[in-house]
């Protein structure tokens, strides 16, 4: 009888522990649950980097992906850390002249990044952001959470982006190189 109780328990464990290992090799074949494939441990605080540089802003671009929208400031030719502070706010106001701007969706994302949208030794503009009006070349048409994009300002080496998303979901700030990304999630 012991013997039985024995190879009872042992065949419990052998089972529990490949039940274990499931989940695990889900995740490295790709066919992990929709919850870890997606990882919302970003958080909704603000993100700083006090960073800055000279360079100007030349671009800015989006794109949907699985689990998050992204939109991506292209400074070319910035060395080092870009500087940037991003975090919700309840209303969007162009900096400098303090004036509202409107921004649809559920939430807005205040984006800063330390990049002129001009040259600073000519002044000349490098984007074509016009103030309160939806970036250009941007088209966020079907995307799940960005839902509206607006220009704030260029102001004193800086420039300032609403960015109105369906809710309050958390974010991500990255840089690649000479580019910021500012990621979305689609959910928490």
């Amino acid at each position: 009888m012991r013997r039985l109780t024995t190879a009872a328990a042992a065949l419990v464990l052998a089972g529990a522990g490949l039940a274990g290992t499931a989940g695990t090799a889900g995740a490295t074949t790709g066919q992990a649950d929709k919850a870890t494939a997606c990882s919302t441990v970003w958080g909704s605080g603000d993100k700083t980097a006090r960073d800055s540089g000279s360079q100007p802003l030349k671009n800015i671009t989006t794109g949907r992906h699985a689990c998050y929208d992204r939109m991506v400031f292209d400074v070319s030719g910035a060395k080092g850390k870009l500087g940037y502070h991003v975090g919700y706010v309840k209303t969007f106001h162009q900096d400098g002249s303090g004036d509202r701007i409107p921004v649809g969706g559920g939430a807005i994302l205040q984006i800063y990044v330390n990049a002129p949208s001009y040259s600073p030794a000519t002044g000349k503009p490098t984007y074509a952001g016009k103030a309160g009006q939806p970036l250009p070349g941007v088209d966020i048409t079907g995307y799940k959470t960005f839902k509206d994009t607006r220009f704030g300002a260029s102001f004193e080496g800086q420039t300032q982006v609403g960015l109105g998303v369906r809710a309050k979901l958390p974010f991500r700030v990255l840089q690649s190189g000479d580019r910021l990304v500012v990621d979305v999630a689609h959910t928490w």
